[in-house]
């Protein structure tokens, strides 16, 4: 049998070899190529020419939609950077040339040869287009690679996907089916994943459950359950955070407020960020409680959630877009992205730059003590009110207290950016990754990345002949 040979071994072998190890259980291997990077479109009204859909569409088209393969905020982590192997490995949603059918791709970028090679097929979602269903990634302290790919509702399960060899994305075994949406798993050296996800169970409600190897999982166990929540999560070492949003009434297109819970022992006990230990799950009655960090409701403003980090003295800062109202246009401005940061005493609200769309979405940096950076689509892209725009970098030298944009990293695009996101650990040269489309109508999508200072732009292959290919240097490129 004549195969490809991947990381040492051979892809055909391998998967023998587990059919015979396990007879009785056959495991799905997944291991099929496909030559180029092209991304998801999808939209939540798909076929908008104007007519006002309720809940789905508006005078100004619908609430979301694009290029949106590296949706949703509330899926992370979306790429992660390894020193030991020199790659950066990430997924994305992806789909076939001139197809809205959804296929979960896993690949890497090696930093030592600057070449990438064709993404794997992890999960084939048989139909399915909807970008809420798109993959995670994250590596396990073997350097294995694990891709969580999201399900939706209580209708569509979700996978789980561990590689045939460490540090690699030509090959996967499915480890897991189940009940799960909006992954955020973290590992914990020496103790396994701590795995934040939803279940909608009264509306979305946050969950997470525990693994010692991502095989066998803890029954999941309810963390707040307010009628409805959207959250971003980070790990480091044994600590995890979370930063929430609440649904009032169950009721999405309300979203707002802003929460924050930590846990230093895989979950056993949950903290607020003065050291409270909070009983869980969080029910209405703790709407105003001890976890909320602001109350974004009295002031009339929605809260989309974006990114959360732990910046150098421990403390969390938090970015989510905020806005007046659920409809896109003009009818929720201003809108901002805003950063609550605790500074050791208090919440301090500021705002970091404008944008135009409820789903925009920005990824932060925190660098040293004082220089965080914030790389989004703040400026206005060619589709003036959909998801995402032009993208910029933004830099503040005094812990968050104030911004100014540094530069331009695209400009006269022919359709808008959307959904930069940071990968953990994030090498210099591969900082962000985001995907283009037109918010309005069907177009093809594609992958990029850049630099930390945003110097450079890369366009991964759209079409690919070869088993390997370097990245395109993209238009926005110059000698800065």
């Amino acid at each position: 049998m004549i195969t490809r040979l991947i990381c040492g071994f051979s892809v055909a072998l391998l998967g023998c070899l587990a059919g015979f190890a396990w007879a009785e259980d056959t495991p799905i291997i997944a291991d099929e190529k496909h030559p180029g990077y092209q991304s998801l479109w999808y939209s939540h009204t798909p076929d908008w020419e104007g007519e006002v859909i309720p809940g789905r569409s508006y005078e100004y088209g619908p609430k979301q939609g694009g290029g949106l393969g590296t949706y949703q905020a509330v899926h992370l982590p979306r790429a992660i950077y390894s020193s030991e192997a020199n790659k950066t490995f990430f997924a994305y949603g992806g789909a076939k040339h001139g197809e809205r059918h959804l296929l979960v791709m896993a690949s890497h970028f090696d930093h030592d040869t600057g070449m990438i090679p064709q993404p794997t097929i992890v999960h084939d979602k048989e139909g399915v287009d909807d970008a809420h269903d798109n993959p995670v990634i994250t590596l396990d302290e073997h350097g294995y690679v694990w891709v969580f790919v999201a399900g939706r509702g209580r209708h569509r399960p979700g996978f789980i996907y561990l590689s045939l060899e460490p540090h690699c994305t030509e090959a996967f075994e499915r480890v897991y089916e189940g009940e799960f949406a909006y992954p955020q798993p973290w590992w914990v050296e020496g103790e396994g994943f701590l795995w934040l996800h939803t279940r909608y169970t009264r509306g979305r409600e946050l969950h997470f459950a525990t693994s010692p190897d991502g095989r066998e999982w803890s029954e999941p166990q309810k963390l707040a359950g307010m009628r409805g929540h959207y959250q971003v999560s980070h790990g480091e070492g044994e600590r995890v955070v979370t930063g929430f949003s609440w649904h009032p009434n169950g009721d999405v297109d309300e979203r707002t407020n802003l929460y924050y819970l930590e846990t230093r022992d895989m979950g056993r006990t949950w903290q607020t960020v003065e050291g409270e230990t909070v009983d869980i799950p969080l029910e209405d009655d703790d709407v105003h409680g001890p976890a909320l960090v602001h109350d974004f409701e009295a002031e009339g403003r929605l809260v989309y959630v974006n990114d959360i980090r732990i910046d150098n003295a421990g403390n969390p800062a938090i970015v989510a877009a905020t806005s007046t109202d659920h409809r896109p246009g003009p009818y929720g401005e201003p809108r901002y992205y805003t950063l609550a940061r605790w500074d050791g005493e208090a919440w301090r609200i500021t705002n970091i730059a404008p944008t135009t769309n409820n789903y925009d979405m920005g990824s932060l940096y925190i660098e040293d003590e004082d220089t965080w950076r914030f790389i989004a689509p703040s400026e206005p892209g060619p589709q003036r009110w959909g998801t995402g725009g032009e993208v910029a970098v933004w830099l503040s030298e005094d812990r968050g207290e104030t911004w100014v944009k540094m530069r331009d990293v695209t400009w006269d695009s022919p359709r808008n950016h959307s959904y930069v996101r940071r990968p953990l650990n994030a090498h210099q040269d591969f900082y962000a990754m985001w995907a283009d489309g037109n918010w309005y109508t069907f177009t093809r999508s594609y992958i990029y990345f850049t630099n930390r200072v945003g110097s450079r732009v890369w366009k991964l292959p759209y079409t690919m002949e070869e088993e390997y290919a370097e990245p395109e240097v993209a238009e926005y490129w110059r000698d800065e």
